[in-house]
Protein backbone atom coordinates (compact mmCIF):
# COMPACT_ATOMS: atom_id res chain seq x y z
CA UNK A 1 0.00 0.00 0.00
CA UNK A 2 1.29 3.29 -1.08
CA UNK A 3 2.21 6.37 1.49
CA UNK A 4 -0.47 7.99 0.11
CA UNK A 5 -3.40 5.77 0.49
CA UNK A 6 -2.28 5.06 3.99
CA UNK A 7 -3.80 8.07 4.56
CA UNK A 8 -6.90 7.81 3.26
CA UNK A 9 -8.87 6.16 6.00
CA UNK A 10 -12.28 5.65 3.80
CA UNK A 11 -11.66 2.84 1.22
CA UNK A 12 -14.80 2.73 -1.89
CA UNK A 13 -14.89 -0.80 -3.25
CA UNK A 14 -15.03 -1.21 -7.13
CA UNK A 15 -17.24 -3.75 -8.48
CA UNK A 16 -14.99 -6.27 -9.23
CA UNK A 17 -13.63 -6.00 -5.55
CA UNK A 18 -17.15 -6.10 -4.29
CA UNK A 19 -17.95 -9.06 -7.19
CA UNK A 20 -15.39 -10.92 -5.58
CA UNK A 21 -16.35 -10.86 -2.17
CA UNK A 22 -19.88 -11.89 -3.83
CA UNK A 23 -17.94 -15.16 -5.42
CA UNK A 24 -15.65 -15.95 -2.88
CA UNK A 25 -16.69 -14.75 1.34
CA UNK A 26 -13.68 -16.57 2.34
CA UNK A 27 -11.43 -15.17 -0.09
CA UNK A 28 -8.45 -12.71 -0.70
CA UNK A 29 -11.04 -9.19 -0.29
CA UNK A 30 -12.99 -10.68 2.97
CA UNK A 31 -9.23 -10.90 4.66
CA UNK A 32 -8.31 -7.78 3.39
CA UNK A 33 -11.86 -6.51 5.18
CA UNK A 34 -10.83 -8.28 8.60
CA UNK A 35 -7.07 -7.15 8.57
CA UNK A 36 -8.21 -3.61 7.67
CA UNK A 37 -10.61 -3.96 11.09
CA UNK A 38 -8.08 -4.85 13.00
CA UNK A 39 -5.05 -2.83 11.39
CA UNK A 40 -7.26 0.60 11.42
CA UNK A 41 -10.36 0.44 13.71
CA UNK A 42 -11.43 3.79 12.46
CA UNK A 43 -10.85 2.55 8.66
CA UNK A 44 -13.60 2.57 7.03
CA UNK A 45 -15.32 0.39 4.00
CA UNK A 46 -18.02 1.91 1.84
CA UNK A 47 -19.10 1.18 -2.42
CA UNK A 48 -20.86 3.93 -4.58
CA UNK A 49 -24.58 3.79 -5.34
CA UNK A 50 -23.18 3.26 -9.10
CA UNK A 51 -21.45 -0.20 -8.11
CA UNK A 52 -24.84 -1.45 -6.42
CA UNK A 53 -26.64 -0.46 -9.49
CA UNK A 54 -24.22 -2.31 -11.34
CA UNK A 55 -24.17 -5.33 -8.86
CA UNK A 56 -28.06 -5.26 -9.11
CA UNK A 57 -28.37 -5.60 -12.82
CA UNK A 58 -25.60 -8.06 -12.85
CA UNK A 59 -28.01 -10.04 -10.58
CA UNK A 60 -30.98 -9.60 -12.22
CA UNK A 61 -29.61 -10.45 -15.44
CA UNK A 62 -28.18 -13.22 -14.39
CA UNK A 63 -31.70 -14.50 -12.45
CA UNK A 64 -29.61 -16.85 -10.13
CA UNK A 65 -31.15 -17.29 -6.15
CA UNK A 66 -27.45 -18.18 -5.67
CA UNK A 67 -26.24 -15.00 -6.57
CA UNK A 68 -29.11 -12.96 -5.06
CA UNK A 69 -28.20 -14.27 -1.64
CA UNK A 70 -24.22 -13.94 -2.27
CA UNK A 71 -25.48 -9.60 -2.84
CA UNK A 72 -26.94 -9.62 0.19
CA UNK A 73 -24.70 -11.20 2.16
CA UNK A 74 -21.48 -8.78 0.65
CA UNK A 75 -24.16 -6.16 1.07
CA UNK A 76 -24.52 -6.66 4.24
CA UNK A 77 -20.97 -5.61 5.32
CA UNK A 78 -20.61 -2.52 3.24
CA UNK A 79 -21.74 0.93 3.53
CA UNK A 80 -23.41 2.41 0.06
CA UNK A 81 -22.89 6.02 -0.37
CA UNK A 82 -25.25 8.13 -2.89
CA UNK A 83 -23.63 10.36 -4.65
CA UNK A 84 -22.85 13.73 -3.56
CA UNK A 85 -23.46 17.07 -5.12
CA UNK A 86 -19.98 17.65 -5.68
CA UNK A 87 -19.94 14.56 -7.79
CA UNK A 88 -20.95 16.06 -10.63
CA UNK A 89 -17.68 18.87 -11.31
CA UNK A 90 -15.18 16.45 -10.17
CA UNK A 91 -16.89 14.43 -12.94
CA UNK A 92 -16.63 16.92 -15.45
CA UNK A 93 -13.27 17.79 -15.26
CA UNK A 94 -12.17 14.03 -15.21
CA UNK A 95 -14.27 13.57 -18.28
CA UNK A 96 -13.04 16.45 -19.87
CA UNK A 97 -9.15 15.86 -19.07
CA UNK A 98 -8.85 12.11 -20.40
CA UNK A 99 -11.14 12.94 -23.74
CA UNK A 100 -8.31 15.46 -24.05
CA UNK A 101 -5.96 13.15 -23.82
CA UNK A 102 -7.54 10.77 -25.91
CA UNK A 103 -7.87 8.33 -23.05
CA UNK A 104 -11.04 8.04 -21.71
CA UNK A 105 -13.22 5.83 -19.40
CA UNK A 106 -16.41 4.07 -19.93
CA UNK A 107 -19.25 6.34 -17.86
CA UNK A 108 -20.09 4.19 -15.08
CA UNK A 109 -16.10 3.94 -13.88
CA UNK A 110 -16.02 7.57 -14.10
CA UNK A 111 -19.07 8.29 -11.80
CA UNK A 112 -17.26 5.89 -9.29
CA UNK A 113 -13.85 7.95 -9.80
CA UNK A 114 -15.82 11.14 -9.13
CA UNK A 115 -17.40 10.09 -5.95
CA UNK A 116 -14.05 8.40 -4.65
CA UNK A 117 -12.19 11.41 -5.19
CA UNK A 118 -15.26 13.71 -3.71
CA UNK A 119 -14.78 11.62 -0.57
CA UNK A 120 -11.53 11.55 -0.45
CA UNK A 121 -11.39 7.71 -0.64
CA UNK A 122 -9.04 5.14 -1.80
CA UNK A 123 -10.51 3.52 -4.65
CA UNK A 124 -10.28 -0.62 -3.84
CA UNK A 125 -10.30 -2.03 -7.96
CA UNK A 126 -9.05 -4.74 -9.84
CA UNK A 127 -8.83 -2.67 -13.10
CA UNK A 128 -5.74 -0.78 -12.34
CA UNK A 129 -5.26 0.32 -15.74
CA UNK A 130 -8.48 2.17 -16.40
CA UNK A 131 -8.60 4.15 -12.96
CA UNK A 132 -4.83 4.67 -13.18
CA UNK A 133 -5.76 7.33 -16.08
CA UNK A 134 -7.35 9.61 -13.36
CA UNK A 135 -5.51 12.46 -11.97
CA UNK A 136 -4.99 12.64 -8.47
CA UNK A 137 -7.60 8.82 -7.49
CA UNK A 138 -5.42 6.90 -4.81
CA UNK A 139 -6.40 3.14 -5.98
CA UNK A 140 -5.33 -0.17 -4.23
CA UNK A 141 -5.45 -3.79 -5.73
CA UNK A 142 -6.60 -6.04 -2.70
CA UNK A 143 -6.61 -9.20 -5.39
CA UNK A 144 -2.76 -8.57 -6.38
CA UNK A 145 -1.61 -7.10 -2.71
CA UNK A 146 -3.22 -10.23 -0.91
CA UNK A 147 -0.59 -12.36 -2.35
CA UNK A 148 1.92 -9.65 -0.63
CA UNK A 149 0.06 -10.21 2.83
CA UNK A 150 -0.62 -14.04 3.19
Amino acid sequence: MSAEAATNSLRLLDTNTVFELMRHPGGKVAARLRRLAQEQPDGRVCTSAVVDCELRFGVNRKGSARLADAYTRAMSVIEVRDLPAAVAPIYADIRTQLEQVGKPIGPNDLLIAAHALALDATLVTHNESEFRRVPGLVVENWLESAHEHE
